[in-house]
């Protein structure tokens, strides 16, 4: 089973920057869907951002033109650039990628104001 291990998160303040970093086990998302959802406590785990894997992207309202998702094949690897960070962006946030089995751990973002 693919495992995921999600990194990167952290505190900032409001506008700070992060990227999270996503690997993978085995090499999985070259010709897949992928993406970054985050959930708070209590909370249905949302989307924050796909690509396709033709390229093509969609954001969540909420983070259009302050996030960016990107992945690199060859590391086996997926972004999430962050920037202008908001309060209510601090959430858990985990990676994603089509027919996926089980979720990771996670990677804590918490921005404070």
């Amino acid at each position: 089973q693919v495992q995921l291990a999600e990194s990167g998160g952290g505190s900032v303040q409001t506008g700070g920057s992060l990227t999270l970093s996503c690997a993978a086990s085995e090499s999985i998302f070259s010709n897949k869907a992928v993406g970054w959802f985050r959930q708070a406590p209590g909370k249905q785990r949302e989307l924050v951002a796909t690509a396709a894997s033709g390229g093509s992207t969609v954001y969540a309202d909420s983070v259009k033109g302050r996030f960016t998702i990107s992945k690199d094949n060859a590391k086996n690897m997926v972004y999430l650039q962050m920037n202008s960070l908001k309060p209510d962006d601090t959430d858990v946030y985990y990676c994603w990628y089509g027919g996926m089995k089980s979720w990771g751990k996670g990677t804590l973002v918490t921005v404070s104001p």
